[in-house]
């Protein structure tokens, strides 16, 4: 393949229906139709991403705060050096 992005992309795919197929036995293709249960599913999975999302925002938000803190630490270390 010509982009390595998208090969990337389709080899997790392929993972993730390995790992589903372990899981249920059965491939997405031939699983039973059921209406209430994929819509069950995909509001646990959105769910789910809802939830990294968060996570993600706070370890953003900390690392961002920390950098600021540091920041600031280092140039008031310089002002006072600058100062004597």
């Amino acid at each position: 393949m010509r982009d390595k992005i998208i090969q990337q992309v389709v080899d997790k795919f392929q993972q993730r229906s390995d790992v589903g197929y372990k899981k249920y036995g059965v491939t997405l293709h031939d699983d039973e139709p059921n209406m209430h249960k994929w819509i069950n599913h995909l509001q646990e999975e959105l769910m789910d991403a809802v939830n990294y999302l968060e996570k993600l925002k706070m370890s953003m938000t900390e690392a961002l705060q920390d950098k600021i803190y540091q920041d600031y630490k280092e140039e008031e270390a310089k002002q006072q050096s600058n100062d004597t």
